[in-house]
Parts: structure tokens; sequence; C-alpha cells
């Protein structure tokens, strides 16, 4: 009988090295490590240790005080003041001091304690206070106070257009602080405000027009009535003036004219207006109608209405 092809490659060898190696794990074999503790060396430069690191950070670092919470808050650290326009962190002492002082300059007026020598516009009407003319001029002192006086009524009217080298400024000064200023510039030429007529802004009715729309079998019917106005598009711009496209001679453009809001309805205005008609010409007082003023404000207009008696007043 033929043996198996796989006893051709049996080892006697192998079979010897297989046996051995079962025995040898069914062996139980132990492993005994022997070390011998070395004395520290007291001239070696070792390294510190994790704990003394830790105490080395933690007397390394900064501090941090928490001042605010964030809960997705609106107003979350500045919020702006209604009156005054600035932005401030409630609760923190130095922004509500500083607040509270600009505040206070811009309801009741900047503290103003005046000069030595200042150029005065004398009017009988004035009871309870000056006004001071600042010229180009006058010293710098003079003019930086001029300025710091501007930047409080760009807060209400705009930054950067206020001022220029030309400008006179107006200061109206009572229990010494600046409650009203006025800006006045020479001009060569103005123009006359014209009102629109209230026909030409009567609305006409167009005829109606069917129209229809169709969606698959469904059929739908509408009117459609449109108001087309007969004005044009820039005459329907709110808060816009029209003038008349033939210029006037002028002299004198009122550039700007502020009065601090608890200072306002008090004939502020109104007195520094007569001091602009009576000493911006040498020699020559202005009447009322001859004043010509930068495009103004709602207020603004109101103002020069009541003050030039006609709503047609001279603008630039």
């Amino acid at each position: 009988m033929q043996s198996k092809i796989s006893a051709f490659f049996k080892s006697t060898s192998a079979s010897t090295t297989l046996r051995n190696d079962d025995d040898w794990e069914n062996q139980q074999h132990h492993i005994i490590n022997t070390y011998t503790r070395t004395r520290p060396n007291p001239n070696a430069v070792t390294s510190p240790s994790k704990t003394e690191r830790t105490s080395t950070l933690v007397k390394n670092k900064r501090s941090y005080a928490q001042f605010h919470l964030d809960f997705g808050q609106s107003d979350f650290l500045l919020r702006a003041c209604p009156t005054c326009g600035i932005k401030f962190t409630p609760g923190d002492p130095h922004d509500d001091k500083s607040h509270n002082e600009f505040h206070k300059s811009f309801t009741h007026g900047i503290l103003f304690r005046g000069w030595s020598k200042e150029t005065l516009i004398p009017l009988p009407s004035v009871e309870s206070g000056r006004i001071i003319l600042v010229a180009e001029t006058d010293p710098s002192s003079h003019r930086k106070k001029a300025e710091e006086v501007i930047r409080m009524m760009e807060i209400e009217l705009g930054s950067e257009w206020i001022l220029h080298d030309l400008c006179k400024v107006y200061l109206f000064v009572s229990a010494q602080r600046v409650v009203g200023c006025l800006v006045a510039e020479p001009i060569k030429e103005a123009f006359k405000v014209v009102s629109p007529s209230v026909d030409s802004v009567k609305k006409r009715r167009v005829k109606p027009r069917s129209t229809t729309l169709q969606f698959g079998n469904v059929i739908f019917q509408r009117e459609v009535e449109k108001k087309v106005a007969s004005v044009s598009d820039s005459e329907r711009m709110e808060g816009a003036i029209f003038c008349d496209t033939k210029p006037t001679a002028a002299a004198c453009g009122i550039r700007a004219i502020w009065v601090t809001p608890s200072n306002r309805r008090k004939g502020i205005a109104t007195h520094l207006l007569d001091a602009v008609r009576k000493s911006f010409c040498t020699g020559l007082e202005l009447e009322p109608s001859q004043l010509a003023f930068s495009q103004p404000t709602s207020a603004g207009k109101a103002l020069v209405t009541s003050y030039t008696g006609t709503g047609s007043f001279l603008a630039y």
C-alpha cells in the first residue's frame, strides 16, 4: 500500500522540535528582576518636578477679573445714549463718569470761563448772556474753543463740513457755558426757495384695465387701478427744498446754527441771527431777507421761515 504524500514531507527533527516546544509551553517559568537603588548625587543638576513646575506656572500666571457676562443680550458692553449719542458701558465707573460729563456738556453747554480779550457783539435784547465772535485771525486758544463747540454740533448735524478757514463763529455764552453756536461764511450768490404748487401734486386716475390670469383650466379676472403723480421724482423727495434757477446776489451765508437741547425755544437762535446781521459786513447791517441758509433740517426750516417772515428765503 502506497503511503500518503504527506509522509514524504514529514521530518523527524521537526517532530522532535515540536515536542520540545510543547513541553516548554507546559512548563512554568519564573523571571526574577533584581536591581540596586543608587544614592543620589548632590552635585548633579536635576530638573524640577511636575509639582514644582505647576507651582511656578501658577505664580507667574496673570489674574483676570471678569466684569461682564455675555448671555446674548443686545446691549452687551456698549450702549448708545439716545440724547447725546455717546456709547458707553453701563455699570463701569469710568464709562459712567465720562458719559455723565459729556452728557451734561451736550445738553447744557460746554464750560467756558471767558477770555481777557473778547470780541463782543452787543445786543440790547440779550439780557442773560453775551455773544462772542471768533474769527480766523483770533488767537489759537479762541479757535480751539470754537472747534470744541463745533464737534458737539456735529453729533446732530453731521461731521467734517461745518467749519473752514473763512468762517466766522458766533458763540452764545450764558452761566459760564456755551449754549449756542452759529457758523457764517462769505458768499457771492444764493437762490430763492420756491414751494411747489398744490395743483402740481394732485393725482389723476387712470382708466381701469382688465387683466386675465390663467392657471390650467382656472381663469382669474382682476382689475388694476393706478394713481400716477404729475410731479417729478425729485419733487417727491422728502425734506427737499426747491429753488429758483436764477441766482441772487448775496454776501452772508448761514452755514450752521445749533442750540443745546436744554436751552432751545428761548430765543437764542434769534439772537445769534441778529448778531450776524449787525456784524458780519463791516459798516452795514443786513436785513433778515438778505441772509442765505444752507439746506436746513425741518426744525431749521421752521426757524428760518419764522425769522425771515416768508417761506421763500435764500438758500445756497
